[in-house]
Parts: structure tokens; C-alpha cells; sequence
């Protein structure tokens, strides 16, 4: 690891961690909180995916929509309009609607063939971005001067890697240039998450196999056609074995790249020092 010991995290001139976990359990949360202390640059993933990987394809999806209605068509034929995604740290909802739901069109969901390609697209989005950390790392301190860095991570980064393969591209240059630090969320978290999402779904990313199985057996369960599935009702349906798949590939990751802290103490992190205290107490632990 970056940092092997307290000691090591404490002397450290320039400290850059990773945060990865689930969605909704403080990555952003905290990455916020170390942005404000005035020293710390924050590199979020998810936003350089919309912005860089993705960017025109959110923009040309809106466009498409635009070009159906005749009055924007000829706007936009002319030259006259401009249509943009307006994506921010706390705004990436660009990037969740053009990933969208699959299932019957007539309730916005998209033909299961065209969410798979999209679903394909953010995984080299996300691929690339998480390789971008180290030219960011670099950028930050050559560029503005920022000493210490955060890379704030989306929940699907354990979609992609290896985390039993110790030559696995990903996390070898991840922990290469980063702390990688998993927020690991407890039962109560797990089901205040499922709570949030049934109330109003989001589109996820998902591994592809995973995707493959989770559909055949939705499909089979209630004998429907692709156009006949509910896009709510199946990625509700979805998320809690979502989190079920996550939860040991986070694991093996802190396991074998990292460190794990819980989503309480993350809760308790208020500046710059509780955070480096609670970093610090965590490698004690582990070398115990």
C-alpha cells in the first residue's frame, strides 16, 4: 500500500486516497468535507465520466429526443438552439438518465439490446476515468498546487476489476498513486439503501454477466416478454442482489489493495484532522 503505516500516513507531504463502496454510504460525503478544509483536490469519477467518456453521448441522446418534436427540429437544424448537459458533482443526472432502465418503451425503458450497449459505453467510461488518476494527481499538484488528493469513485468500480488477481490492471495502478479506502456499509445501511432506492430508482451500471443472469431470470419468473417489463419494477427488483454481488468483490478489494472504515465513522469525519485521525488509527489496526 501507499501508506504501510501510521506513522507513514502522518509524515506523508502529500496524501491521496481512493474511496470506493456503495453509493449513498459518504464517499462524496466525505470527499466534500476534505475539498472545503482548502487543501485537498477532489477528482470524481463519475463527473469525468459525464463530461469527458460520455459527454457526447448524453448530448446527442437529448438531441435525438429534440429532433421528434418539429418545432426544436427545425431549432436545431438551423443551427438555432443549442442543447448541453448541465452536469455537476451534484448533479450527474445526465449520466443516470442517458444509461436508463430496459423493459417496454411505452414507460421509458429502453430495448434490452440498446441498454447493454450503453451499458458497455460507461464501462469503458469508467474504465478510462479510473486510469485518468494519476494524470489528475499530477495535474492537481503541477497545475494548482494541491497537496493531498481524493478520488471519489462510483459504486460500480468493483464491476470491473480482479480484486483476487494481484496483476489486475485496475488496481495495480490504483494502488500504485492511492490509499484505496472501501466505506463499508453494516445491515441497517444496506436496508435504508434499499429503502431510498425503492422510493425512486436510479439506473445502474452492471457487470455484464451479472445483467445476463439477472434479466433471463426475471424474464422467466414472470413469463414476459423483453417490451412487457416494468424499467421501476425490474431494476427494484434488481437492486438488492445487486448489493449482494458487491459486497465481496468490495471485500476482497479492501482485503488485498486497501483498508476498510465503516459508514458511521465516515458519518463522524467533520475536517481534515478527525480524517487523518481516523486513517491513522484504521493502519494501526491493520497491522496488528
Amino acid at each position: 500500500m501507499l501508506y504501510n503505516s501510521a506513522q507513514d500516513w502522518r509524515n506523508a507531504p502529500r496524501k491521496q486516497v481512493l474511496f470506493f463502496g456503495m453509493s449513498g454510504l459518504g464517499k462524496t460525503y466525505v470527499s466534500n468535507v476534505l475539498r472545503d478544509a482548502g487543501d485537498w483536490f477532489h477528482y470524481s469519477i463519475d463527473y469525468r465520466i459525464g463530461t469527458r467518456y460520455m459527454g457526447e453521448y448524453i448530448t446527442d441522446n437529448a438531441k435525438a429526443e429534440a429532433m421528434k418534436v418539429p418545432f426544436l427540429r427545425d431549432l436545431l437544424l438551423s443551427d438555432s438552439i443549442y442543447i448541453g448537459s448541465n452536469i455537476s458533482f451534484e448533479n450527474l443526472t445526465p449520466v443516470s438518465a442517458y444509461l436508463g432502465k430496459p423493459g417496454n418503451p411505452d414507460k421509458a425503458g429502453l430495448p434490452i439490446a440498446e441498454y447493454r450497449r450503453r451499458q458497455e459505453q460507461f464501462r469503458l467510461a469508467e474504465i478510462h476515468a479510473l486510469l485518468d488518476t494519476e494524470y489528475f494527481i499530477d495535474r492537481a499538484q503541477r497545475l494548482y498546487q494541491y497537496p493531498h488528493f481524493i478520488c471519489d469513485t462510483g459504486g460500480s468500480i468493483c464491476e470491473w476489476v480482479d480484486p483476487e488477481n494481484p496483476d489486475d490492471q485496475i488496481l495495480s495502478e490504483l494502488s500504485k498513486h492511492s490509499l484505496m479506502i472501501w466505506i463499508k456499509g453494516d445491515e441497517a445501511h444496506t436496508a435504508e439503501l434499499i429503502r431510498r432506492f425503492d422510493k425512486a430508482p436510479k439506473p445502474m451500471s452492471y457487470q455484464p454477466e451479472f445483467l445476463s443472469r439477472v434479466w433471463d431470470e426475471y424474464l422467466d419468473l414472470n413469463r414476459l416478454n423483453e417490451d412487457e417489463v416494468d424499467p421501476d419494477t425490474f431494476i427494484r427488483w434488481t437492486y438488492a442482489q445487486a448489493l449482494a454481488h458487491r459486497q465481496p468483490r468490495y471485500e476482497a478489494m479492501a482485503r488485498n489493495w486497501g483498508i476498510t472504515v465503516t459508514a458511521d465513522q465516515i458519518s463522524q469525519v467533520h475536517d481534515a484532522d478527525s480524517f487523518d485521525d481516523l486513517i491513522a488509527e484504521t493502519l494501526e489496526k491493520r497491522a496488528e
